[in-house]
């Protein structure tokens, strides 16, 4: 197939779309409830899912009592799922659809696998509610311990059992397994024993009569559940057209991945609904091959237990471009949502001070020295040390803060440093560098010791060595210990300066703090009025500056020596280094991603308080580019300077680099395979 169309697809990546789906129920009239079925089935394969999901005991209604006793009643079921498997031969989806249905000598409460044509399996439901509004063993036999079985239900023999996984043989990754509404509820869910067995996506096809209170609590259990059991959890519940002569019913319908709710639908809906998402087989498979305890429980869990049976069935998945039925953040450090953002917020800067006050604590150590630039995250980290100081009651004079310009400082950022140590009560200094890296560079013999406009490596590191060398010199005559500022992205790229460089200090505050949530815990420092409107001034200033190292000089009609412009843009630079550390997804999967998060500037949310002027997009081009030089300086060149971490307490969910925490690399690795792949998978231009 062409790659510019199927580099679009949805599918090449390792998602699935899946589907919840409640439609109007007809008690006890099953050749109605097949119809209503098979109009949503067709709408989901309408859309190119590979899963839809229905309620429980779709095909008969969940509030018909002693009408699941008449055999009038099975019959007319059995001839309605004849219907549902016959028809079901054009569309796409695995259909899960509830049934009551006859096996041995009782009746069961059960869903059944279907899928173009053919009933794949049934699986039972295993724990049948008795109090309180329900009398599900009035009528149900329980399946719990049902496995090797098998049933014929129209004409059609099917496994049987509660030991039945559906397996897409043509989408790696997509197993299914099977749990029926209170099998949810239960300490040891079936579900979780489905999972450990192989399962990635759990469908629960559910009645549930709504009572206040209780959709909370179904979101609190899918959620967890598909938490807990590294899985995607799709859970359908009964709705409209249910008999309300005791009960109500408000047909919440649910997707959740990893405890993260993807989509929900409409409650207590007046029209049927299929609630979509694509969920992403990809992240569950790495999530459980980096947490090896679930492959543990998962061999622990299974002595003396009888074997899932596995079904194999062929999908078939689209490959046109269906878009993407997901959020994908444009920042993943960063949530978009306001109270969210705030709650990161606090727990960053308060997981950065904890860190930094038990160091000084421990060491007794009552100084801290830290080299103040004007820029982002000199000022982020002056900001903990103040917060740590007051928390152990230290004077803030003992924060020892030196600004140190060079040959290409600007007026402005040194400014900005002079306003942020004044306005945050410590004790500041400036010492002008550039005579001893003059001095330095002439014992050298480099060529701007002569008066050349030589700025190579050599003279910017200079400048960036002697600042950290001042800065230790400091330390050893104040007592006090080097707060280091470089952040989590420097040290994805390598952009730092090795050993007597910004790369060292005592304490890295910010090594596990990325640069994108660095600007998003200033701006919220300001709007939250955490210090007061002069401190705010400034930190807006140094909001507005463009990320620079100053290293270069520049003439008069020069812009000033861009960061961004060298390494790329931090926020797709934040972006690659998320789903690189956190989840180790192929190059082409990323640039997919980040082409869904940044090719459309209007589409999906940004985080509250971003300057409308940076609300910026990205074609895939310019997302090509910038991940092959993320690729080559991560995987083929820095890995040395992140070896020698300093410590530094890890703050974001997605991961930190130090070598005894996250992230553990040989130095004289290669990126080849990464700029293969990159380059083999992902089109130079942007598909249309």
């Amino acid at each position: 197939m062409n790659q510019v169309p199927e580099f679009r697809s949805l599918y090449r990546h390792g998602f699935a779309r899946v589907a919840a789906c409640t439609g109007r129920s007809h008690p006890a009239e099953p050749g109605r409830n097949a119809e209503a079925v098979l109009e949503l089935a067709r709408t989901c394969h309408d859309r190119g899912a590979a899963l839809a999901v229905f309620p429980e005991l779709a095909l008969s209604a969940y509030a018909i009592e002693d009408l699941f006793l008449q055999a009038t009643l099975l019959d007319a079921v059995e001839d309605a799922a004849g219907r549902l498997i016959a028809e079901s031969a054009a569309l796409r989806p695995l259909l899960v659809v509830g049934a009551p249905l006859r096996w041995g000598n009782r009746i069961y409460n059960t869903a059944l696998a279907i899928h173009r044509g053919r009933l794949l399996g049934v699986v039972p439901k295993s724990y049948l509610p008795n109090y309180r509004e329900f009398y599900e063993k009035r009528h149900f036999a329980s399946g719990a311990g049902i496995a090797g079985g098998s049933v014929r239900v129209a004409g059609h023999e099917a496994p049987f059992g509660t030991d039945l996984l559906f397996e897409a043989s043509d989408l790696p990754g997509f197993v299914l397994g099977i749990e029926i509404c209170e099998d949810l509820w239960v300490p040891d869910a079936p579900g979780m024993r489905a999972a450990l067995a192989g399962a990635t996506v759990l469908a629960n096809p559910s009645g549930s009569p709504i009572t206040v209170g209780r959709a909370d609590a179904r979101a609190l259990l899918t959620r967890a559940a598909s938490m807990r059991a590294s899985c995607a959890y799709v859970y359908a519940a009964a709705g409209q057209g249910e008999s309300t002569t005791d009960l109500a019913w408000d047909g919440q319908t649910s997707i959740d991945e990893v405890g993260v709710r993807l989509a929900e639908g409409e409650r207590f809906p007046q029209t049927p609904v299929a609630t979509i998402a694509d969920i992403d087989l990809d992240l569950l498979a790495q999530d459980r091959r980096q947490a090896g305890s679930f492959d543990d429980n998962a061999r622990a869990g299974s002595t003396g237990a009888p074997p899932y049976r596995r079904v194999v069935f062929r999908l078939d998945p689209p490959m046109e471009d269906l878009g993407l039925e997901r959020r994908v953040e444009r920042f993943p450090f960063v949530p978009a949502e306001a109270d969210r953002l705030a709650q990161d917020c606090y727990e960053a800067y308060n997981i950065q001070v904890a860190g930094l006050a038990q160091r000084l604590q421990a060491t007794g150590t009552k100084r801290a020295v830290i080299g103040v630039s004007g820029g982002l995250d000199s000022t982020h980290a002056l900001i903990v040390i103040a917060k740590a100081f007051d928390r152990l009651g230290y004077p803030r004079s003992d924060i020892l803060t030196y600004t140190m310009p060079g040959f290409a400082t600007s007026e402005g950022t040194k400014s900005n440093a002079h306003a942020l140590m004044r306005s945050m009560g410590c004790t500041a200094a400036e010492i002008d560098i550039r005579p001893a890296a003059k001095q330095m560079l002439a014992d050298m013999g480099h060529p701007f010791a002569r008066g050349e406009a030589v700025y190579d490596v050599t003279f910017e590191n200079v400048q960036a060595g002697l600042r950290t060398d001042y800065l230790f010199r400091l330390a050893n005559r104040h007592g006090g210990i080097v707060v280091g500022t470089g952040d989590l992205s420097e040290l994805a790229l390598g952009w730092c300066t090795y050993g007597v460089g910004d790369q060292m200090s005592h304490y890295a505050v910010n090594s596990g703090v990325p640069k994108t949530l660095i600007q998003h815990l200033i701006r919220w420092v300001i709007a939250s009025g955490q210090l007061g409107a002069e401190e705010n001034r400034t930190l807006q200033a140094v909001l507005d500056t463009e990320i620079s190292p100053e290293l270069v000089p520049m003439d008069a009609d020069d812009t000033p020596q861009s960061t961004e412009g060298t390494i790329g843009p931090y926020a797709l630079q934040d972006f690659n280094l998320f789903y690189t550390l956190r989840y180790g997804f192929r190059p082409s999967k990323i640039a997919f991603l980040a082409l869904h998060a940044w090719g459309d500037p209007g589409r999906g949310a940004w985080p509250p308080d971003f300057p409308e002027a940076k609300r910026v997009a990205y074609d895939l081009p310019v997302i090509r580019r910038w991940l092959g030089v993320f690729l080559a300086r991560f995987f083929g060149f820095s890995q040395f300077k992140r070896s020698a971490l300093p410590n530094g307490p890890k703050v974001a969910a997605g991961g930190s680099l130090s070598p005894r925490g996250d992230w553990r690399a040989p130095s004289d690795a290669s990126a080849r395979i990464w700029l293969d792949e990159l380059e083999r998978n992902v089109p130079a231009n942007t598909p249309t």
